[in-house]
């Protein structure tokens, strides 16, 4: 463990962290992790080690072991709201389903008719329509996937509802990154990490109108990240925007100011909310893995 450092912008900031709570490093050794997520029923924790094509769990108390050794270079993930395992995968360059018996369902790996490129974060609605980015990382190289040529015109936003349609719903973006839904689920937000490999790319999170119907409004910027990129993306119970960056995880009010800085020892990759009381912070950062203990809890799940 060590001391927790936190860099505060705003007052506000001392109503969602603990300075006091010690900086817990869960795991190590990795070469990129990702994607965590923390299933409730169970009280544990899964990321994955990407170019390792490993999935990994964690069990308070009991520490960590290697869920899966063949995980298909497996990125973001997240847990729909009956308990199930939804994960983005680079390899199949597809996004999956794990049911509670065990089996895989493949819930999007085309768009009309040509192969995706590199699913890469993802979420469920309260409709059950699951929405997840698309960017070419899983395909640039053979470290993170495998290096093919992109089939698609671009690296679009999708959403496949629950009849397995799946539309494209932002084509605005170069590199859509993590992505989150306000309380309301009347806003999406999502990231752009397009400035990772390209010095013209963008840095910033993106807020998006959503309608009844699930259409998507024209976005607006909302945050821009002064250094490295923005990556993965969680709300808190009030509707605070907490955001993986290379300074760690930065926390912005839902109206974009930012409000404070969670540092990490290394470039943050992802975070989710989780623990019994759902106030422990988890973030998959370079080669480790480290929890903290905040002041708020993460959002429940969404609902219109």
């Amino acid at each position: 463990m060590s001391q927790q450092r936190v860099t505060a912008l705003d007052e506000r900031l001392w109503q969602l962290v603990l300075p006091s709570s010690p900086f817990e490093t869960l795991s190590t050794g990795h070469l990129w992790t990702e994607g965590p997520a923390y299933f409730p029923t169970g009280d544990f924790l899964i990321w994955s080690d990407i170019p390792r094509s490993r999935m990994y769990q964690w069990i308070p108390d009991l520490g960590v072991r290697v869920l899966d050794h063949a995980a298909n270079n497996c990125n973001g993930h997240t847990i729909d709201p009956k308990g199930r395992l939804v994960a983005c995968e680079h390899l199949t360059r597809s996004v999956v389903r794990f049911e509670l018996d065990g089996r895989r369902t493949v819930i999007a790996d085309a768009f009309e008719g040509r192969r995706l490129n590199s699913p890469n974060d993802v979420i469920v609605a309260s409709d059950g329509g699951v929405w997840f980015t698309d960017p070419t990382y899983g395909i640039m190289t053979d470290y993170e996937g495998k290096r093919s040529p992109s089939e698609q015109e671009g690296c679009f936003v999708y959403r496949a509802d629950p009849s397995g349609k799946v539309e494209a719903k932002i084509r605005s973006m170069l590199k859509p990154n993590g992505l989150a839904l306000s309380l309301d689920e009347r806003i999406l937000y999502v990231a752009d990490s397009s400035a990772s490999h390209d010095a013209a790319g963008y840095r910033h999170v993106v807020a998006f109108p959503l309608g009844d119907d699930w259409q998507v409004g024209e976005g607006r910027v909302l945050i821009t990240i002064e250094e490295g990129v923005p990556d993965g993306l969680r709300l808190d119970e009030y509707g605070d925007l907490w955001v993986s960056t290379a300074r760690g995880v930065e926390i912005f009010a839902p109206d974009g100011c930012p409000l404070g800085i969670i540092h990490t020892p290394e470039t943050a990759a992802n975070l989710c909310f989780g623990g019994p009381k759902n106030n422990r912070l988890f973030i998959t950062a370079s080669t480790s893995v480290y929890a903290v203990y905040t002041a708020v809890r993460g959002a429940a799940c969404p609902a219109r």
